[in-house]
């Protein structure tokens, strides 16, 4: 759930991005192909305290909002890919200690 923190109203601009960063609202220009990096603007000034526990963010009224962060995520499940990955690596780690051991045997005699 997401909860308002400053009512700041900014108004949106198409080729730009916007973000917070030290309570306040900054803007950068969208990459786009041949064209060079855009510098960031200070567009807003929030006069708020950011804590690490949340995500914010400009919403669609320009406000400033924000959520709480997901720490650890979610356990997914394995793809037929990883599990095809694990098993060829566990292949490979048994042949290698395999070839060792021949080679070790032929040193001594």
């Amino acid at each position: 759930m997401r909860e308002k923190v400053a009512k700041l109203g900014v108004t949106r601009e198409k080729d730009f991005m916007y973000y917070v960063k030290d309570g306040g609202v900054w803007k950068v220009q969208r990459k786009q192909p041949g064209v060079p990096k855009g510098r960031p603007e200070k567009v807003a000034d929030g006069g708020f305290q950011m804590d690490t526990d949340y995500i914010y963010f400009v919403d669609k009224d320009g406000d400033v909002a924000r959520a709480k962060r997901a720490v650890g995520g979610q356990k997914r499940k394995k793809t037929a890919r990883a599990k095809k990955k694990s098993a060829r690596k566990a292949r490979k780690t048994k042949a290698k200690g395999g070839k060792k051991k021949a080679a070790k045997k032929k040193k001594r005699r």
